[in-house]
């Protein structure tokens, strides 16, 4: 079986890389716009690469050449920063998906597995999870919630037009892993951060709100997710999210801090105008998107795919915070860091993840 992953060497890349080569007669080619080296090692190793971005003028054609003859597509590819450029994000992550759906129908790739989001879905509950069937129009103000919505309209309508072809849409909560640590930093934290204090296992002041409910799971059990669409017959969208739900509360026990009542107002406030000052990577649409999207139920996940996540979110949470702490990272460009050298923004990150000093 052929299985191409566009965006095959990032945070989920790497996990569903590991997880698909234990499976025998199965064929590996994955695409990303900066490829792994020659000496990356596993899970990287025996994977037919192919160097593609997929917004590009063109991308269309380059990808339906690496599609031809696939069994299957599973599209991960998906850009967070640069937030301050929403033209570039949309590049990619719209019409760079439009890209891969075009080229993956001009050949007759019959199965396509996309890597949707719970920011797909509409404002919802807190106090209780929703199914497969709640509106997948996204939360307003933010563009990662409204991408994610646009894409899977555009699924919709392929859908439509070709109702031969398997599309499954897997829409995960927040997905952890140590190896992770000095990518999630980046994008969502940056160098200012004090991550040093996680290698105490403290935080020692967590924001707190009745809206700020949220869902994890650890990258390895997503990626077992994936590997069941991919090599099963299933059709339609599957929540995919790990017990128990992370509250401020929680997180603040578990990781001995205290909790600071915020207002939402306040969040938001101080989401954009740090945003602004270009004093930490992510705008206030984040803060929109906690405070909005809903809790889900996997329960047709565990029923139609046969999957059960092995790691909880809180472990998966811990697991994430030491590998910050301890600027964890694989040789893949984008959880490495490779592009963020001295010299350029983000290069003392990038130096301190490589070992020169002190991480953070």
């Amino acid at each position: 079986m052929r299985i191409v992953v566009v965006g095959a060497s990032g945070n989920v890349g790497t996990a569903l890389l590991r997880r698909l080569r234990r499976e025998r007669g199965v064929e590996l080619v994955g695409v990303a716009r900066r490829l792994p080296g020659p000496e990356a090692g596993e899970p990287y190793d025996q994977v037919e690469w192919h160097s593609c971005d997929i917004g590009a003028p063109g991308a269309v054609g380059q990808l339906a050449e690496v599609f031809a003859g696939a069994d299957a597509v599973v599209h991960l590819a998906w850009q967070i920063q640069p937030s301050h450029d929403q033209r570039v994000l949309r590049r990619t992550n719209v019409d760079g998906s439009r890209a891969v759906f075009d080229a993956l129908v001009r050949v007759g790739v019959p199965a396509l597995v996309y890597a949707s989001s719970v920011g797909t879905y509409a404002p919802g509950p807190k106090d209780h999870p929703v199914s497969e069937r709640w509106p997948a129009t996204g939360v307003p103000g933010s563009s990662y919630s409204e991408h994610k919505a646009e894409v899977e309209a555009l699924l919709d309508g392929i859908e439509g037009d070709h109702p031969a072809l398997r599309v499954v849409r897997l829409r995960p909560g927040l997905i952890f892993q140590r190896d992770a640590g000095v990518e999630i930093t980046r994008y969502f934290l940056g160098p200012l951060a004090p991550v040093r204090l996680l290698r105490f296992g403290r935080i020692p002041l967590v924001p707190t709100n009745r809206r700020l409910r949220m869902q994890a799971v650890h990258a390895d059990d997503v990626a077992d997710a994936y590997a069941r669409a991919v090599l099963g017959d299933a059709r339609g969208a599957f929540n995919v999210a790990a017990d128990p739900v992370l509250t401020p509360e929680l997180v603040a026990r578990h990781f001995h801090g205290w909790t600071v009542p915020v207002a939402a107002p306040v969040l938001r406030v101080a989401a954009a105008l740090t945003w602004r000052a270009r004093l930490q990577p992510v705008d206030a649409g984040w803060v929109e998107l906690g405070l909005n999207a809903p809790l889900m139920s996997s329960e047709r996940a565990e029923t139609e795919l046969g999957w059960q996540p092995k790691i909880s979110s809180l472990t998966a949470l811990r697991e994430l915070f030491a590998g910050m702490a301890g600027g964890d990272h694989t040789t893949s460009p984008p959880l490495s860091g490779a592009s963020n050298l001295p010299g350029r923004p983000g290069g003392l990150l990038r130096a301190r993840a490589a070992g020169q000093g002190n991480p953070y």
